[in-house]
């Protein structure tokens, strides 16, 4: 497993020029010390061609893997979103699911809107990465097995939300078309400290996956250094896991 976060823990420090994006990549690196990065599409100063590459080669020059671009508005352009993912050499294309909804056609309004991205994404080689919530219309492993099923590609894969999925269905439901698994921490204080079932059910549910879990705190405003330390704290947690189990 390895570790990665995005921009979204850093939306007020961006929004303010407190820290660009370039800065927050040397952030990720010498601070977080991170394995890789996920791009959050709200967030560029720029989408031309020449800064994307610059975000590129930053990567490659900070030792940081551009693990996905995220992108929250399923209406936009797919070619749009695309492109920006292949100039920044994310593999992945990370999406929300829509809100839960009892209208009769919501679910297939939202099966008609991610087919034609996922058929984009197979077009020029970037996987699509559903995540799943408990708020959304893909709450569950059935609802993203059902999905799954309507679009029928295997370009649709999933951004698994490990810990909410495993309240609700078994993990290894969906263990096969997880391409990154998510995490929200609330509490940054106290996540991956000594007790914390959260962090260690993370690692327990996804003991032999070999991607990147995606570690964001819910709120940005949270002190920077907090949130430092809780990545720390939950890779050492995960060395110790990995230790004993080749032990």
């Amino acid at each position: 497993m390895k570790i990665a976060s995005s921009s979204a823990s850093f939306t007020r420090m961006l929004a303010s020029g407190e820290v660009t994006q370039l800065e927050w990549l040397d952030l990720c690196a010498a601070e977080l010390e991170l394995d890789g990065v996920v791009f959050d599409t709200r967030h560029f100063a720029r989408r031309d061609p020449d800064y994307l590459a610059q975000l590129k080669k930053t990567a490659v020059d900070l030792g940081l893997t551009v693990a996905a671009l995220a992108a929250f508005d399923l209406t936009a352009p797919p070619e749009v979103t695309l492109d920006d993912a292949l100039a920044l050499g994310a593999p992945l294309v990370i999406v929300d699911a829509p809100p839960r909804s009892d209208g009769p056609a919501a679910w297939n309004d939202f099966a008609a809107t991610l087919k034609p991205l996922v058929s984009a994404g197979k077009s020029r080689n970037v996987t699509i990465a559903l995540r799943n919530g408990p708020s959304t219309l893909c709450a569950g492993a059935v609802e993203c097995k059902r999905i799954a099923k309507d679009i029928d590609s295997a370009w649709l894969r999933f951004a698994t939300d490990a810990t909410t999925l495993g309240a609700l269905d078994k993990l290894e439901d969906l263990a096969a078309k997880t391409v990154i698994a998510t995490h929200a921490i609330d509490d940054v204080e106290a996540f991956a400290l000594a007790g914390d079932a959260w962090a260690r059910r993370l690692i327990d549910s996804l003991h032999s996956f070999r991607g990147f879990v995606l570690l964001d705190r819910s709120n940005e405003d949270g002190e920077r250094d907090a949130f430092h330390r809780s990545i720390g704290r939950f890779r050492a947690l995960l060395a110790q896991s990995e230790q004993s189990v080749v032990v």
